[in-house]
């Protein structure tokens, strides 16, 4: 590989290299507590190829076609206690092709705290990546799935210093996000508009007092291409669904009582695809719910319809006569082409179909989820089907950028898919913005992934008071929450702001296997709190 030449600024003219040539990256590291900052960073500028971390004095191996060597001179424990401020050292170094083309040293804070070290690890490699790949990322250096939470803590504390005008803080609170963490002026406004909407919900509804309960369904039609969700065909599992109902009525009778003096004010049923379901076990399970737990709290009752090709009449109807306030027909696209490709088994007619039902039957809070960068679809794609979603009219849409997770057979065939494109740009994401507010929604929740396509965020946007209250409470993490079924994730948070997770088994047939353990996992609950 040619060696490059690069100065030590970088200035907003500055040319985008040609990364074709870098098949594979290898990262020396002699400190592994940060290996994921570092790992996430280096694969948010190189999306797609082969990353591998390695401690000093391990063979990398001949085929590198770039080296990031990161040093931090100070034990694993943490900075050293030495007096002398020179001893603690980041120093950075990129090759290609065994050639030097960039190196950096950054002092350390002496003593300092771990957030504070690394901090400096992240700006310093950070710049060093962009200066060497010509460009910037619209998260800067970011590597978290929460942004918003970041902004929410800009604005809270400016409030406590200042006490300025909101709109003050506001700019201040973008200002930093982009000096600081080099995001860019556009994200940062982003992220300050869903925390300032999303602390506006979470008063409003003063979760700390609360609970919300999650019960997932994991059964799908089929499985696309691109999910890495724990979901199973139905097909395989159609005979023992009525099994998997008979374990999970029993942990959620046997968790009734977890958080005793909170109220339940959001329930969603998710998976998988919920209405996969029969309408006898749609209405087993939602009867189990309301038999268990008070619902007269409840704020928002969310079913994810999901799938069109799993949504009937009946099926709704049994929604409807529990009161469900909020349901998911989710598209993905609306273009035919893409939906065979990645394994959707539904067409667009259905989705139509299934939307227009439902609105007849009288739902009111209908979301839609879209996926950006799906194979083969570029800006005329997407402007399709936002041109469909927008004569729809729904009430909640989610953009999410496809993140391709290693568990997804998308990401393990990528060599059948070279030929077909995967894009997802600013131009992109602004055609989804942009249909979003015809539609007269704002966004009020935004999360990240590691491998997200472009180093870009899932958003979700909402008419007014339609927003959903389990997507903000779940990604804040402001509320206990109850989960129930394969794969569910019970999260306690306590008063301090301390945060334990109680994890069921992903695999169905060790959730039925081992149903009493699941429960017994959940009984100190009602101690702890």
């Amino acid at each position: 590989m040619q060696n490059r030449q690069f100065g030590t600024g970088y200035e907003s003219d500055r040319q985008e290299q040609d990364m074709s040539e870098i098949r594979r990256i290898s990262v020396i590291l002699d400190n592994r507590s940060f290996e994921y900052d570092v790992y996430t960073l280096v694969i948010a500028f190189f999306q797609g190829v082969e990353t591998h971390v390695f401690d000093p004095g391990q063979e990398i191996g001949e085929d590198t076609d770039l080296l990031v060597d990161v040093r931090l001179a100070f034990e694993e424990g943490g900075p050293s206690d030495s007096s002398d401020p020179g001893q603690d050292c980041l120093r950075i170094r990129l090759c290609d092709a065994g050639e030097k083309v960039l190196e950096r040293t950054a002092p350390l804070p002496d003593k300092g705290s771990r957030p504070a070290v690394k901090n400096v690890l992240k700006r310093t490699l950070y710049e060093m990546l962009r200066e060497y790949c010509g460009r910037d990322l619209p998260w800067g250096n970011l590597t978290g799935i929460r942004p918003v939470k970041l902004a929410m803590d800009l604005l809270h504390g400016q409030d406590e210093e200042g006490g300025e005008p909101s709109q003050d803080l506001a700019v201040r609170a973008c200002r930093e996000m982009n000096q600081r963490y080099y995001v860019s002026p556009r994200k940062a406004d982003l992220a300050v508009r869903i925390a300032r909407r999303e602390s506006q919900i979470l008063d409003r509804i003063l979760p700390q007092k609360g609970f919300s309960l999650y019960v997932g369904i994991p059964f799908c039609p089929s499985i696309c291409l691109y999910c890495s969700f724990s979901s199973s065909p139905l097909k395989i599992w159609e005979k023992k669904v009525d099994e998997y109902l008979d374990a999970l009525e029993k942990e959620i009778r046997s968790s009734g009582n977890c958080f005793p003096g909170k109220t339940l004010q959001t329930v969603y049923v998710g998976g998988g695809t919920p209405t996969t379901l029969e309408p006898y076990q749609l209405e087993r399970l939602l009867t189990v719910i309301e038999e268990t737990f008070d619902m007269s709290g409840v704020l928002e009752f969310t079913v994810e319809a999901g799938r069109p090709d799993s949504i009937t009449r009946e099926k709704l109807e049994v929604l409807r006569r529990h009161r469900v306030s909020r349901i998911s027909i989710n598209p993905q696209t609306m273009n035919q082409k893409t939906l065979d490709l990645i394994g959707r088994r539904h067409t667009v007619e259905q989705t139509k179909e299934a939307y227009h039902l439902a609105r007849s039957l009288g739902f009111d809070n209908i979301n839609m989820d879209l996926i950006v960068g799906l194979p083969g679809e570029g800006i005329e794609e997407v402007n399709h089907t936002m041109e469909e979603i927008e004569a729809l009219d729904p009430d909640d849409v989610t953009v999410h950028a496809l993140a391709l997770k290693r568990a997804a057979r998308l990401a393990l065939h990528m060599d059948e898919y070279e030929k077909i494109s995967f894009q997802v740009s600013d131009d992109i994401m602004r055609r989804c913005e942009e249909g979003c507010e015809r539609l007269q929604m704002t966004p009020y929740y935004l999360y990240r992934q590691k491998n997200i396509a472009g180093n870009f965020e899932n958003v979700g946007y909402a008419k007014p008071h339609k927003a959903g209250l389990y997507n903000i409470l779940i990604m804040e993490e402001v509320q206990c929450i109850l989960a129930c079924g394969a794969s569910g994730s019970t999260k306690i948070v306590y008063e301090d702001g301390r945060i334990e997770r109680i994890e069921n088994v992903k695999d169905i047939r060790s959730y039925l296997d081992r149903i009493d353990e699941m429960i017994e996992r959940k009984a100190p609950i009602r101690v702890r709190i």
